[in-house]
């Protein structure tokens, strides 16, 4: 085990699978446990709101530490602050499984322990990001094409996780905790063994310099960043919504538990994965090309995600609709990695890209608990605003996202 990551420009394949796997623990360690709400919600006694949260916590945790981590990488290196966060990531796993397994009320305490899951989240998986790009520097082909496989090995964590998830539930309801902080030991080791991030050749900036340096960039580039930030997080929105939608219909209306239940949530998940694999391969740092991605797919989210509502009641109608959906959000996200990736600098990477990572993480938080309350009385109004929303958001990639010349970052001198 003695493989360098990078040695004369190249990148292992080895390399490759241990900065995948990161974002595969982190998919499985918030979307492993959709399937199984409802098993959680009948086990702890709580109500479907209280069920959401613990999803919502560990994305609300993410979301503020993100951009502390993204910062601190570029301080210190990628790697110093990706294990710490897998171990915490570990911790997180055990304590929400020991509680689920020993305490007589242990609401709070899977809480906790997902909030520590969280805060490894946000350590880990939006490192990987500015990571593929130190590595490859400035082959923005090789850069789209790992980026691809990254968020590839995300989408596919999405896939494995509601059959995983029922799966393990079927033996113990709590047993998908404790898998969590297994997968994260895997990806330890990997990280360890296999991941050599290039050597910093210049002092990291000072923390003033880089707040002013930082605040300068939003401010000349805010636009087209802002506007990438808004894509992600409703794609995220979008995903998490419906995923919770899907779980709670179709034990409620279909009658699906269990495993059963886990390959029907799949299908639409199958497909976001085999969407986000090929984009990857296909964008090869083409501006022109990924503005028509992100349009073309963010006019399918909203012609399909409209009638998700409408089909509830008939599974194969609901599952065509939703995968319909999971092709057009798996277009969108490595299409956005690349586009960050790409135009930003080095020495800001790790930041913007961690912001970005963190905007997501608002979509995931939100998506379960809005759903809840819809879901009661305003089912199809919430999914029909939500095709609105997708034609606003397209008007604003098609305003601010410009492709004349790479929206490169501009240098910023103080």
């Amino acid at each position: 085990m003695n493989e360098q990551c990078k040695s004369d420009n190249k990148v292992s394949n080895w390399c490759v699978v241990s900065m995948a796997s990161i974002p595969l623990v982190m998919t499985l360690g918030n979307s492993m446990l959709i399937p199984v709400l409802p098993i959680f919600e009948s086990k702890v006694g709580i109500s479907s709101f209280q069920t959401s949260m613990i999803i919502t916590s560990y994305s609300i945790a993410s979301i503020f530490l993100i951009p502390v981590a993204g910062y601190l990488s570029d301080r210190f290196g990628r790697k110093i602050v990706i294990i710490p966060s897998l171990i915490l990531a570990l911790i997180g796993g055990l304590v929400a499984g020991y509680a689920s397994w020993k305490i007589n009320e242990p609401f709070t305490w899977i809480i906790i322990g997902r909030v520590l899951q969280g805060i490894g989240a946000a350590g880990a998986a939006p490192i990987i990001l500015p990571l593929v790009g130190d590595l490859y520097k400035d082959d923005d082909e090789k850069t789209s094409s790992c980026l691809g496989i990254i968020e590839t090995s995300n989408t596919f964590g999405k896939v494995l996780s509601p059959i995983l998830g029922a799966l393990f539930a079927a033996f113990l309801w709590y047993l998908p905790f404790f898998s969590i902080s297994f997968f994260s030991l895997i990806s330890i080791l990997l990280v360890l063994f296999f991941i050599k991030a290039p050597k910093q050749k210049e002092e990291p900036v000072e923390l003033k310099i880089f707040l002013k340096k930082t605040k300068k960039i939003f401010t000349n580039e805010g636009k087209w960043i802002f506007t990438v930030f808004t894509v992600g997080i409703f794609a995220m929105y979008v995903l998490f919504a419906v995923l919770f939608f899907l779980s709670d219909i179709l034990e409620k209306t279909h009658n699906l538990y269990g495993v059963k239940k886990g390959f029907v949530l799949a299908i639409p998940l199958l497909a976001l994965c085999i969407s986000s694999f090929i984009t990857g391969r296909k964008i090869k740092g083409d501006l022109k090309l990924m503005k028509k991605i992100i349009m073309f797919s963010l006019l399918a989210i909203a012609a399909s995600v409209s009638f998700v509502g409408f089909a509830s009641d008939r599974l194969i109608m609901l599952l065509v609709v939703t995968s319909l959906l999971g092709l057009s959000i798996g277009a969108l996200l490595p299409t956005l990695d690349a586009i960050i990736t790409e135009n930003i600098e080095k020495e800001e990477r790790g930041t913007i890209s961690s912001f970005y990572s963190s905007s997501r993480f608002i979509g995931v938080a939100a998506g379960p608990p809005l759903v809840s309350i819809f879901m009661k009385n305003f089912l199809n109004g919430s999914f029909i605003a939500a095709g609105i929303i997708a034609l606003v958001v397209l008007g604003m990639v098609f305003m601010f996202i410009k492709t004349e010349e790479k929206p490169q970052l501009e240098e910023a001198t103080l």
